[in-house]
């Protein structure tokens, strides 16, 4: 029973799902927000002020946000098995996560920006080794050290702004020299994925899937777009430099999905396709279009989630895509959510990644940028058609040979949840299109590129069916290139060897900081637990001595 009214939390996320969204439709149709502010203390002429900003952008991110969580929290019921104590763990680990998530969207404070930046690094760490084996700790240490390279630069920037009079960063956009941006945008990239520090997101696939839905789609990889759409700056986004990083991270990722065959990394490297499309979009101007998709992307890539791990937990823990054998014919109603959420991926017309995704390359295409950009955006789109057909081709189509006619597909708990983020992901690009506005200006093109992106998407369905028919056509070097994210993987070993195996006499102070820091701490610690260990096996005059001692120092 107590576990039932403990996981009853659900609820009180969709409660807070109406009232959020509520308060942000109130403030876009007004155009009003409201700024809260709690004065600290005061430091000469630096004035310490806790900030929280509450208008339509923060309000209908924290009803998304609420949403997911109530449907994963749902799906995690089950997922996770009824009535077991670590099931409470892992719910109270999603609560501290989404209160990191809620401390670093209502405040454009930055030390509260910091507190909830590193409480989603260390939250995220605990959910990616909750299994407790090898990899799962491999990929938790790889995800939190790529966070904390993040954390260096919001750092810095915290000491940088306070000579300026406050910790304020939005207000003062106009002000600050362009390093700051640029730390501001490489702790960005560290959260958000991009090359080159990628490699983080497929690895932390080795969490749960609820919390693969919850973090890994519309939580801790958005949180740096955010941050960026939050102190957008016109004169310092529009940067070449940052715009083909983003262009690099969508090309590879895509490339990188085409050829792996675990159904976690190809949706992980689906999401880290779309981030790039997403700062791309950003480092274009384009930041209402960018914030659109962001929540968009964010509802249908938590449903692709949410549909593998049932096929998962159903398949008990299978999750090579060869071994899928036609689960639209023993699972119906989860593979009809499933191919909702990879078409809406793809834009196709009328769903809910169609009326972001859209907007966002056409007014990519009207930017009067060169050549080079238009056959970027166009491959991009191809790619993402490819790896989504892949997908649906080895899950839905191909029979493997395994017999898979003893799974059911009730209506439970799991099946509500995808069932409702798939309505979710119908419905909600349009209803925000139209609550939002973010068509009434129009973009005049002709016929042939008007229709050009719905040519390519249907081209790209030729090209995978032809793709699919060739069986040896790639190298295996190739093919190992692209399954290690273009070796990005492989330099971290030699990024230790250089700094800590060839760097002896240059810095030895590491070493003097490793036996003086934790490492000679842990090797003391069984000489201090053998030390406690004789005082209290040693009787009642060592206690006493030890109470006297202790006196004494309070005195």
């Amino acid at each position: 029973m107590f576990l039932y009214k403990v996981y009853l939390y659900w609820v009180i996320f969709l409660f807070f799902f109406f009232f959020f969204f509520l308060m942000g439709f109130y403030f876009l149709m007004n155009d009003c927000s409201i700024m809260l502010e709690y004065s600290v203390f005061g430091l000469g002429g630096v004035e310490f002020i806790y900030l929280i900003l509450i208008d339509w952008v923060s309000m209908f991110f924290c009803s998304l946000i609420m949403i997911i969580s109530s449907m994963v929290v749902l799906y995690s019921w089950q997922y996770m098995g009824f009535y077991s104590y670590s099931m409470i763990r892992f719910l109270y680990l999603v609560i501290l996560f989404i209160l990191s998530m809620f401390l670093m969207i209502i405040s454009p404070n930055l030390i509260s920006i910091m507190l909830g930046w590193d409480g989603l690094g260390l939250v995220s760490f605990c959910l990616v080794v909750y299994y407790n084996s090898l990899s799962s700790y491999l990929s938790g240490i790889i995800t939190c050290l790529t966070n904390r390279l993040g954390d260096i630069g919001i750092l810095i920037c915290i000491g940088w702004v306070v000579s300026y009079g406050g910790w304020h960063f939005i207000f003062n956009s106009f002000i600050y020299n362009s390093e700051i941006y640029y730390l501001i945008f490489i702790s960005s990239f560290t959260k958000s994925a991009q090359i080159p520090f990628s490699c983080w997101l497929p690895a932390a696939m080795a969490a749960p899937t609820p919390v693969s839905a919850l973090v890994h789609s519309s939580t801790l990889v958005t949180a740096g777009v955010y941050l960026l759409i939050r102190f957008f700056n016109v004169f310092f986004y529009l940067n070449y430099l940052f715009l083909f990083i983003s262009f690099i991270t969508i090309i590879m990722s895509s490339f990188c999905a085409l050829f792996e065959f675990d159904l976690k990394s190809v949706v992980a490297y689906s999401t880290l396709s779309q981030l790039g499309l997403m700062m791309f979009s950003l480092f274009m101007g384009l930041v209402d279009l960018s914030y659109f998709h962001l929540l968009s992307h964010a509802v249908f890539k938590s449903l692709l989630f949410l549909c593998s791990g049932i096929f998962i937990y159903f398949m008990g823990d299978v999750q090579d895509i060869r071994m899928m054998s036609s689960m639209s014919n023993v699972m119906p109603l989860t593979s009809s959510c499933f191919n909702i959420s990879w078409l809406s991926l793809c834009g196709i017309p009328f769903l809910s990644g169609f009326y972001s995704k859209d907007l966002l390359i056409e007014y990519s295409l009207s930017s009067g940028l060169n050549l080079l950009i238009y056959i970027l955006v166009y491959i991009s789109l191809c790619l993402t058609m490819f790896y989504s057909l892949r997908l649906f081709y080895y899950s839905m189509i191909v029979n493997s040979g395994f017999c898979m006619y003893f799974i059911g597909d009730s209506f439970d708990l799991m099946k509500f949840s995808v069932f409702f983020l798939s309505l979710l992901s119908v419905f909600f690009g349009c209803f925000f299109n139209w609550v939002v506005g973010f068509d009434v200006f129009f973009i005049y093109f002709p016929l042939y590129i008007k229709f050009m992106i719905i040519i390519f998407i249907f081209l790209s369905f030729w090209l995978v069916y032809e793709f699919i028919s060739f069986n040896f056509i790639f190298s295996v070097c190739y093919v190992s290139l692209n399954s290690s994210m273009w070796f990005i993987n492989g330099f971290v070993p030699y990024m230790y060897m250089y700094m800590y195996m060839y760097s002896k006499g240059l810095v030895d102070f590491l070493f003097w900081g490793e036996y003086y820091g934790l490492m000679g701490l842990c090797l003391y610690f069984p000489y201090l637990s053998n030390f406690l260990q004789w005082i209290f096996l040693g009787g009642f005059n060592y206690i006493l001595f030890m109470m006297g001692f202790s006196l004494l120092f309070m005195f």
